[in-house]
């Protein structure tokens, strides 16, 4: 199992490659507890943005241009997203992750966890 530096599980989701990742984001969100949810743009719909207040936690999502009210965000919060983007830019470094080579789940899944380690052991 992979975890994050508090000891809390993370969770993969691996989607087609041609399926937009906010179809999926619900599911990963389900049964998971969390102060805040960061995303950008391309997840704000307001069926995600209720998901995420069932939850109890604060979206941190910026508005599209088209919401003709916009939604504030924290935006001292939402720079934290940045260490996931950059990690997920680490890992495109790897040719077999950027290309994915595998064509298994699992073993996609697994050379993740072998780029993850190879990266923290850095």
């Amino acid at each position: 199992m992979v975890c994050d530096t508090l000891g809390r599980p993370l969770r993969f989701i691996l989607t087609a490659g041609q399926r937009h990742d906010c179809l999926s984001a619900k599911a990963l969100l389900e049964g998971f507890e969390a102060e805040a949810v960061l995303a950008d743009k391309a997840y704000d719909n307001n069926d995600l943005r209720k998901t995420i207040a069932e939850m109890k936690a604060e979206a941190v999502i910026p508005s599209t241009r088209s919401r003709k009210v916009p939604i504030p965000h924290d935006q001292a919060v939402y720079k934290q997203r940045n260490l996931v983007e950059r990690c997920f830019n680490k890992l495109k470094h790897f040719r077999r992750f950027a290309t994915r080579y595998d064509r298994r789940t699992d073993y996609f899944l697994a050379f993740i966890h072998i780029a993850a380690v190879m990266l923290w052991l850095r």
